[in-house]
């Protein structure tokens, strides 16, 4: 039984899916400190989705992570505080605001 249950979840583990704002998006992945990232960026925004499971303990250090990514997949640097979730305190998924080309 337990296999199962654990194959769907590693099945939807391995793929990543952008909101509808972010079809067309280009895609970037990345692994930063061994955790997968993939990356959706669009204009001066990208949605970032943590591939794979983490236990509880292991979350903590994601958000940050997920900075890095978009900065470094995209070029662009990542607005401080502007990460946001669908789902708050979620790990999954965040959208960041970046600024792209030179400072104003």
């Amino acid at each position: 039984m337990r296999r199962i249950v654990l194959l769907p979840v590693l099945l939807l583990s391995a793929c990543a899916s952008p909101a509808p704002q972010y079809f067309n998006a280009t895609r970037h992945d990345i692994t930063l400190e061994g955790i997968d990232f993939a990356v959706f960026h669009k204009g001066a925004s990208a949605e970032v989705i943590r591939l794979g499971y983490l236990g509880r303990r292991e979350r903590g250090r994601v958000p940050e992570l997920m900075m890095q990514a978009a900065e470094r997949t995209t070029g662009c640097a990542a607005i401080p505080n502007s990460a946001r979730s669908r789902i708050p305190g979620d790990t999954g998924e965040a959208r960041i605001a970046l600024q792209c080309g030179p400072p104003m």
